[in-house]
């Protein structure tokens, strides 16, 4: 794994906030100076201009990063909608240039560094002016490879797939698929597992059950 890494999905609400954190989180308990940020957020409750409860407050809180929530991301909005969507209703854009250098300084504050996405890969951060700018064209110009979080149940092998494909169809590099939710006593999740590494050749480098708080991903998997 390289020394930094991008967290995207299958889809929305499958669990990339929760599973980010116990990956960093993990990181830092093994003595690995690992950060967060996340490029764009939406659906977050804010005071006087300062995020309260957000994905990024979750993460900062789990992982004991030694920073504010506010500084682990680039932009937020209170709706909870797509980001272009959110910009636009907010009277603004997304700066890509802005985020790349946000990136920039987060990395050099880090050894290690997780970007955490906002729905699936396509997620659309620009569509304006016939503009077709995607969470896939920010991972391709921050040079990251992606790990993929996907649920343990029913459908998950069809989303998985589809995931997988779209990645490797515009040349991201996949490290892993991490499957949350994911029940050991089920023989569906199990199944799931054994045939999403059948179908897309990439590793589950990881399985997350409900409520779980820690995640066993070995330490020199991200030396």
């Amino acid at each position: 794994m390289s020394k930094n890494v991008f967290i995207t999905a299958t889809g929305t609400d499958i669990g990339k906030t929760y599973v980010s954190a116990l990956i960093v989180k993990k990181m830092r308990e093994v003595g690995l100076n690992c950060g967060y940020f996340k490029p764009v957020l939406s659906g977050v409750v804010a005071e006087n201009g300062l995020l309260v409860e957000s994905d990024c407050n979750y993460v900062v809180k789990t992982a004991n990063i030694p920073a504010k929530a506010d500084d682990c991301v680039a932009y937020w909005w209170k709706e909870a909608v797509s980001p272009h969507l959110a910009a636009k209703r907010a009277g603004g854009e997304i700066n890509i240039s802005s985020i790349k250098e946000q990136f920039a300084e987060k990395q050099n504050q880090y050894d290690y560094l997780l970007v955490e996405g906002a729905g699936g890969i396509t997620c659309p951060l620009r569509l304006e002016n016939g503009e077709k700018y995607l969470l896939k064209d920010l991972i391709k110009e921050l040079g990251l490879n992606i790990i993929i979080v996907a649920d343990g149940g029913l459908g998950t092998i069809n989303s998985t797939l589809l995931t997988v494909e779209y990645a490797k169809a515009n040349n991201i590099k996949i490290e892993g698929i991490i499957l949350n939710n994911f029940n050991p006593d089920s023989f569906m999740h199990q199944d799931n597992l054994k045939q999403t590494e059948y179908l897309t050749g990439v590793k589950v480098i990881a399985v997350v059950e409900k409520n779980q708080n820690d995640i066993k991903l070995l330490k020199d998997y991200f030396n």
